[in-house]
């Protein structure tokens, strides 16, 4: 299926593929199997002796890209291209870890000494460098970036936590003094928690949930979803972009590192602008083609796939972003994307600047912690039961539901920030937005598939379904998140905004 579009390819993409392509396995998967290997282990994955030095399941390192505020704009470039680093040295750290059971069963210093060390050591240069582009230009480069270039071991069932936006980047010191064996709290992590037989890490049976299970209304106003009400305007946009019938994938971001050539470290879902790759320019954007009904809409509306890990080999099996970074079977396109922008229950709405970027949800939110996690999964008919780090186990004839409410609180002045989320706001309790922010309309994302429902059971999951992920994050439904380029003309993005606030439903 499909095809990776790319215009060229950025010498960052090289270092990765020795180390990870030496991990490929059937698909192409990062090996997961030997993970609780140990001297000891007996045939059965359900009777093996845990090693007490083999409890790290990933990596948590600080989030440098999310603490970053104030980079000036000629500066930019280059640190959009060191924090890219910084995720392809995590990337290679994560490789080695998951090839190294053996040696870590038999020496309890080995994650720290020959992986957790050597990254410090990297992340150090890489953290350097983002302050040199910064003075560079005439900038003050943050006090101390070197604090946030050490990492921890982590279990596969510790949420993360302090590395993340709010993160006061302590280095693992919270309990985490366990010389990256995941000692505190991690004796347990991943206990009894298996590859499924298809040798990549995840998802596993804690990470799915019956949809009967979940309370309903338990996620309440979470991020924006008291945004649209009976006051202000009530209007409806919605757009019509397709399923991505035209296989647009690549595992680029051109928000999060543009220049790079696979950022992302996963594959995206792209409708909407048919131009959208890490070198796309904003003249590219506007120049392109689009799949949506309305041409004069030539946003980029993207996502990480679904795929199916039912053995199903893809055109990315072998590539990076694909199966040489864990992420294989089956790519599930939605059976229904509905986009569509609503209100502000407070008043009206004012137009989006063309070329504005959002980003909501966190690719990262398994390690950062959950305060950007933005993403409910549910199941049709049962709409008002949603769960942001669990995926559903819908009853036969339901779709699993992937829905996303965008921030719609504007700056009033920039189209995108140093760490792509200053320049935007959810909207407070009431509806209405922070202080100097203007309401624009919301952005709405919802994704239907037709899902077969994988079997748990004794503890182990069948045939799962999961999000592409950067292969550290283990494919936890958590880090699901969306991506957003307004390339509307402005002719559209007027009637968008005058529909809204006139209290219509349009498209």
């Amino acid at each position: 299926m499909g095809r990776n579009t790319r215009k060229r390819r950025s010498p960052l993409a090289t270092k990765v593929v020795a180390g990870a392509a030496a991990l490929a396995v059937g698909g192409g998967g990062l090996v997961w199997a030997n993970f609780y290997a140990s001297a000891h282990e007996s045939g059965s994955s359900h009777h093996r002796t845990r090693s007490a030095g083999a409890q790290v399941a990933t990596i948590q390192c600080p989030d440098v890209g999310q603490k970053l505020r104030n980079v000036p704009r000629g500066a930019r470039s280059g640190v959009d291209k060191e924090l890219a680093r910084l995720d392809e040295q995590i990337t290679e750290a994560y490789a080695r870890l998951a090839s190294t059971r053996q040696a870590q069963s038999g020496d309890s210093g080995y994650v720290q000494n020959a992986i957790l060390g050597p990254l410090k050591s990297k992340r150090t240069a890489a953290l350097d460098r983002i302050g040199t582009n910064i003075r560079r230009v005439g900038g003050n480069a943050p006090d101390g970036l070197g604090r946030f270039a050490e990492c921890r071991g982590m279990g596969a069932d510790q949420p993360g936590g302090g590395n993340g936006d709010n993160g006061d980047g302590d280095n693992g010191q919270d309990g985490g003094q366990d010389n990256g064996q995941g000692q505190d709290g991690g004796q347990n992590g991943g206990q009894g928690q298996d590859d499924n037989g298809n040798g990549v890490a995840g998802p596993v049976a804690d990470d799915f949930i019956d949809i009967n299970d979940v309370q309903p209304n338990s996620r309440g106003s979470q991020n924006g979803l008291a945004a649209n009400g009976d006051g202000g305007s009530t209007g409806t946009f919605t757009t019509d972009c397709g399923v991505n019938e035209n296989n647009l994938f690549n595992s680029d971001n051109l928000i999060a590192a543009p220049g790079v050539d696979n950022g992302a470290h996963h594959t995206h879902d792209y409708v909407g602008n048919q131009d959208n790759d890490a070198f796309s320019s904003d003249e590219d954007l506007a120049n392109a083609e689009t799949s949506c009904q309305n041409q004069g809409d030539k946003s980029t509306y993207y996502w990480p796939v679904l795929r199916l890990q039912d053995g199903t080999e893809e055109f990315d099996a072998n590539d990076q972003g694909g199966g040489a970074e864990g992420n294989i079977g089956k790519i599930l396109k939605p059976a229904q994307a509905e986009l569509r922008f609503v209100g502000n229950q407070q008043g009206d709405v004012v137009a989006m600047p063309q070329f504005l970027r959002i980003i909501t949800g966190d690719a990262k939110s398994f390690t950062n912690g959950d305060a950007n996690a933005n993403t409910a999964w549910s199941c049709s008919g049962f709409e008002d039961r949603q769960v942001t780090d669990k995926y559903p186990l819908c009853p036969e004839g339901s779709q699993v539901l992937r829905t996303v409410n965008f921030q719609s609180c504007w700056d009033g002045q920039n189209t995108d920030s140093a760490n792509h989320r200053d320049h935007m706001a959810f909207v407070q309790q009431d509806g209405s937005c922070p202080d100097n922010f203007q309401a624009i309309p919301q952005l709405q994302i919802k994704l239907a598939y037709d899902i077969p429902a994988p079997t748990v059971e004794n503890g182990q999951v069948q045939n799962p379904y999961a999000v592409d992920s950067f292969p550290e994050q283990l494919h936890k439904p958590i880090t699901d998140h969306n991506d957003f380029i307004n390339v509307m003309d402005e002719n559209l993005m007027n009637e968008v905004v005058d529909c809204i606030n006139r209290g219509e439903d349009c498209q």
